[in-house]
């Protein structure tokens, strides 16, 4: 392909803060009309690298090389002539929609707000972005308009935030990560969303992404970033089909696989050490504990369980509206399985969660544990069995108090329930212990949480939930946003530590692809109700209902090669 047909031409950026090199001798180019995808995991410098070229690092950044729009080098533009390129010629679309959005403004008015700013528009401007808000495929456009962002869904958010992006019709649009965390439907929406409107207007994508599955659904191009350096770039097909290099072999091996369900997913650093996993440890298993026989006993029972959201009260707090989060559930979890948990953001799989080990109060039906009712247990009776039921949230950011070191993390547990009180070496020793076991290093101890990266932090959770030794652990979708690689090794860990301790899990989702390699048993969930549940295999090869095929259809595969 000719120059001539590139729009943008990055060459040799290097970014660095503080004397430190995040990103170095960075090349690439952007075709009018095309999609590039940047791929790597995080701390790459994917993000990184695309700020700078609209001008948003901080002021203590270091940049130098070129970055050419059209023969213009952005990295030379002061602030004023670069307010007249961010928008207008370049938009960009970020990860996350919810902290992008301003929560005390109304969608329509910060959608406005662009319009505004660049062109000066009055008088049309609501009719332009409601134009703008079906062309993205929002729902009730004139309601969506007047909402404030914590009243719609996630994927309408993002649909808002690229409405944002392409009101002023931009030439590029970036988009960083834009579909992390969201459902595999929603996702799916997202990604035709975009390749419909880059059909119809002619933009030019980059895409960042950590996940290949996705890329491969959307990019022309791809480049593979890997500490600040590219690995390497070129078509989407001969990437896909033949990387060259270990580490993007790595990344499309540690996705978990469709077509199989291995003992255990191959990592990245095995890739960069060339220690690849011998064939007969990714061939296809079946799990050889008979987990679903009537023989072995349930750890807890369910039986027509209901949660109500009250939505709306009277003046003397009768409730007027309320919601069923769930909705007349039953199953049961064996000891020693993985019960796997998935359907779409507002379903109820949270809900669910948190109302089995009574961290909010069920309307109706009843939780049995160990044949013994939870509705029974006095405040002080439920304290007791705390230490038997334990949960590992999403986000291991907020997860961690940010005051406290890792060791005392882990160890606070211990303290809460009296476990070893009063023997700090005892204690010490239990908690190095157990975080070896979790791969986090002894030195660590005496770390903050910020010092971690996003895995780090994620298997200090899971050590802290595990601390007690507990018999079930929820897993609330504790691999959603982490990177690939990362997601490997979490995976592996959950199922090293089941299978050398017989631990039980719940783990709720929305990754499929996750679910099946994970899970004994899948439930489906719907509204509030399970539609669906079995085994991995037949829930795949014969899915009973259409919402769950809809949800297998949705999972980002990678095709076969193309000519």
């Amino acid at each position: 392909m000719s120059k001539d047909n590139n729009i943008l031409e990055i060459k040799d950026l290097t970014i660095a803060f503080g004397g430190r090199t995040v990103v170095e001798g960075l090349s690439y180019s952007l075709q009018r009309g095309k999609t590039l995808g940047i791929v790597g995991e995080s701390g790459s410098g994917k993000s990184v690298s695309s700020l700078a070229l609209m001008g948003l690092l901080p002021k203590n950044a270091s940049v130098s090389g070129s970055a050419l729009l059209d023969g213009t080098d952005l990295l030379t533009l002061d602030e004023e002539q670069l307010r007249a390129v961010r928008g207008q010629r370049i938009s960009m679309i970020f990860q996350e929609p919810m902290t992008s959005l301003n929560p005390v403004q109304k969608c329509g008015a910060q959608v406005m707000e662009m319009l505004r700013a660049h062109n000066g528009v009055k008088g049309s401007e609501r009719t332009k972005v409601l134009e703008l808000f079906k062309e993205v495929l929002l729902p009730r456009p004139e309601k969506i308009f007047d909402s404030y962002p914590h009243e719609i869904s996630g994927g309408q958010k993002q649909r808002v935030m690229i409405a944002m992006a392409l009101i002023n019709h931009p030439d590029i649009l970036i988009a960083d990560e834009p579909t992390t965390a969201l459902d595999v439907t929603v996702q799916k929406t997202i990604l035709d969303l975009l390749k419909t409107l880059q059909k119809k207007h002619g933009i030019s994508i980059i895409f960042i992404t950590h996940d290949l599955g996705v890329i491969s659904q959307i990019a022309d191009d791809i480049l593979v970033m890997y500490r600040g350096h590219m690995v390497e770039q070129g078509p989407a097909n001969d990437i896909l089909h033949h990387p060259q290099e270990a580490y993007t072999q790595g990344l499309l091996a540690c996705r978990p696989p469709m077509d199989s369900r291995p003992e255990r997913l191959p990592t990245v650093e095995e890739f960069l050490e060339g220690n690849k996993l011998p064939s007969d440890k990714v061939t296809k298993y079946s799990t050889t504990l008979p987990l679903c026989h009537s023989a072995i006993q349930p750890l807890i029972e369910v039986r027509n369980l209901d949660v109500t959201y009250t939505l709306k009260k009277s003046l003397f707090g009768k409730p007027l509206q309320t919601l069923k989060g769930v909705d007349g559930v039953s199953f049961d979890i064996r000891e020693g399985e993985t019960l796997g948990l998935v359907g779409e953001s507002g379903c109820g799989k949270t809900t669910l969660g948190r109302a089995l080990l009574r961290l909010i109060d069920h309307s109706d039906g009843s939780i049995l544990y160990r044949g013994q009712a939870f509705d029974t247990l006095s405040r002080r009776q439920m304290r007791a069995l705390r230490p038997k039921l334990q949960i590992i949230f999403q986000d291991p950011y907020s997860s961690l108090n940010p005051r406290i070191t890792i060791g005392e993390a882990i160890s606070e547990p211990l303290r809460v329930h009296k476990v070893k009180s009063g023997k700090w070496k005892e204690e010490r020793d239990h908690v190095l212990e157990l975080m070896q076991q979790v791969g986090l290093q002894p030195d660590w101890y005496s770390r903050y949480p910020h010092e971690l990266s996003g895995g780090q932090r994620q298997r200090v959770c899971i050590a802290r939930a595990l601390i007690l030794q507990p018999e079930l652990v929820v897993c609330d979708e504790s691999v959603s946003a982490l990177d690939v690689s990362v997601q490997a090794q979490v995976l592996n860990l959950l199922n090293d530590l089941k299978r050398r301790y017989h631990y039980t899990y719940l783990f709720i989702t929305h990754d499929l692809s996750v679910v099946k390699f994970l899970s004994d048993r899948i439930m489906v969930m719907q509204k509030g109700k399970i539609v669906e549940q079995g085994t991995p295999d037949e829930l795949f090869a014969h899915p009973q209902t259409d919402y769950t095929r809809t949800l297998i259809d949705a999972i980002p595969v990678i095709g076969k090669e193309t000519k």
